[in-house]
């Protein structure tokens, strides 16, 4: 599908080809601001947001509020009061090793001890 908004033609794009400075709209089409970075975990192809440069600061925007993106710009379903409250990214990421992931006796087990998987999960310290 091809767009023309603001004068660009709009093709959609997967999260991993999104670039710093694409800009972040609201469902009305308003400009929330700037990629600044997206939040993924390309080991597993997990998106879990965008980091966005607002006028008020970098704030994070979930990737459920993502409805589609494009090569001019994130189209969110966030509306103008909710794209205004969104909240600042929280703390540094501390990530631990599963250390169930490589329980057991089984093969898969005996592999994730030998060769460290890159499967992680967040520490709730």
């Amino acid at each position: 599908m091809t767009d023309n908004t603001q004068g660009q033609a709009e093709t959609p794009i997967a999260y991993t080809a999104l670039t710093t400075g694409t800009a972040v709209l609201d469902a009305d089409g308003a400009e929330i601001g700037t990629v600044e970075h997206v939040l993924q975990d390309s080991t597993i192809d997990l998106f879990d947001g965008i980091a966005v440069t607002t006028a008020n600061g970098l704030r994070f925007v979930d990737a459920g509020v993502v409805g589609r993106i494009t090569t001019a710009a994130v189209h969110t379903t966030l509306t103008a009061a909710q794209a205004e409250a969104l909240p600042e990214p929280e703390g540094t990421e501390v990530f631990d090793a599963d250390p169930e992931e490589f329980g057991g006796n089984g093969l898969s087990a005996w592999f994730g001890r030998m060769f460290m998987r890159e499967h992680w999960m967040r520490r709730n310290d």
